[in-house]
């Protein structure tokens, strides 16, 4: 009777404890760009999340846990992510948001609901030096970081990769929000410092049906070429309207404007002559991890804007919730620095390396997260610094050209100042 009794306690301890590690599951909220203009950047950075968190579960997961994300759409529009970021804050209570994609969704989102709450907020792809003053100014609560460089710094390798593409006479056509406008305020001071002359500057508002008259204004005073700073859809109506009415088909574009959805709307044989600057890569074994099983796993190729820099997001949040150990968001903020400690084991992307990953965090000691983007270090306001990609587009596709690094850029403005 006692052998008895003691077995079936045994067993029904055995049966609490599965059960307990299959209810153990951290929510992390996502809120993407999933339709709207950005929407194809939102749907890449949302898989690639999710596939960090494959990863780390397949791993063993944070303490045995498992890492879910409760999606939600911000339809490309600050209005709408601020009311889904508040639910997934207040109703849901999750310790993270990862998201927006552009800085007209991040930044209502950190001033409206992450920054007051003090919940954790990581945008893989919001690039607006907006974000960096409000950390300057105390407004984030240190909460916030993005696994991308900030326009002050791609402005200047634009207005320098533009020159030397021949780019003397330039106009703009921008998008009117906060990332349009400092973009063009960075390139302009970088470029007409340089030497060049910027002859017309013509912001645009988001999903109109026709740009023909913004196009109409930018070619009026005869340019050499138009500075696009644009998403893919906005981006591809203006295009064609610019080539249509006669504008010399020679472009320089932003990071978002490198994108097999531009280029096929607009058309391959009016781009051969289209530059562009990206948030650049130092390769790790993680890009090429990233590179091989992106596009198996989300049918998005890894490419995409956003794609790389997102995985990147979901695996710091995830290291930081195993450092953590649970679900407190000024624990993990202290945690994200700790999965990125230049002193740590290097850690790559991938089930193998998360496991080595999450064994090392078990026995208390460091680990450097080496990303898809390369060693990845934020700075005080949860900025970070690299290099750029320069790039152009030939007969239908994105093909580099060469790169300007961290020094390059400081150097440059160096001169600037």
């Amino acid at each position: 009777m006692i052998k008895t009794f003691l077995a079936a306690s045994v067993a029904a301890l055995s049966l609490s404890a599965t059960a307990s590690a299959e209810d153990c599951k951290i929510t992390v909220g996502v809120v993407m760009e999933l339709t709207g203009p950005a929407g194809a950047y939102g749907q890449a950075g949302a898989k690639s999340v999710e596939m960090a968190f494959r990863d780390l579960n397949a791993a063993g997961g944070p303490k045995g846990c498992q890492l879910v994300t409760d999606t939600r759409d911000s339809q490309s529009q600050g209005s709408v992510a601020v009311d889904a970021a508040t639910q997934l804050v207040q109703l849901k209570k999750v310790p993270v948001i990862i998201g927006g994609i552009i800085s007209s969704v991040s930044i209502p989102i950190l001033t409206a609901v992450t920054g007051p709450s003090k919940v954790v907020q990581v945008s893989p792809a919001s690039s607006s030096p907006t974000l960096t003053a409000l950390g300057r100014d105390g407004k984030t609560s240190g909460m916030f970081f993005r696994t991308i460089t900030s326009d002050a710094l791609q402005g200047t390798a634009a207005a320098k990769y533009a020159l030397d593409q021949g780019f003397k006479r330039i106009a703009i056509i921008h998008v009117n929000n906060d990332f349009g406008v400092n973009m063009v305020n960075e390139f302009s001071k970088a470029y007409k410092a340089l030497g060049g002359e910027i002859v017309n500057v013509t912001p645009y508002n988001e999903k109109q049906a026709s740009y023909s008259a913004e196009a109409t204004t930018a070619m009026a005073s005869k340019p050499d070429g138009l500075y696009l700073v644009a998403t893919p859809v906005d981006g591809a109506t203006i295009a064609r309207a610019w080539i249509q009415q006669g504008g010399t088909p020679k472009f320089l574009l932003n990071d978002g404007m490198n994108s097999p959805d531009f280029i096929n709307a607009v058309g391959a044989k009016y781009l051969n002559e289209a530059y562009g600057t990206s948030s650049g890569t130092d390769a790790t074994a993680s890009t090429e991890y990233f590179n091989a099983n992106y596009k198996a796993f989300s049918g998005i190729d890894p490419s995409n804007p956003a794609a790389d820099r997102a995985y990147d997001a979901g695996a710091i949040v995830g290291l930081a919730i195993a450092i953590a150990g649970g679900s407190d968001s000024a624990a993990i903020r202290d945690a994200i620095f700790k999965a990125t400690d230049p002193n740590g084991t290097p850690i790559h992307a991938g089930k193998d390396e998360f496991a080595k990953a999450l064994r090392l965090i078990k026995d208390g000691k460091p680990i450097r997260y080496e990303g898809v983007i390369g060693p990845v270090k934020f700075d005080q306001y949860g900025d970070i610094t690299g290099p750029f990609r320069l790039w152009k587009i030939a007969d239908g596709q994105v093909v580099t050209t060469g790169e300007m690094s961290t020094a390059d850029i400081d150097a440059l403005k160096a001169k600037i100042k």
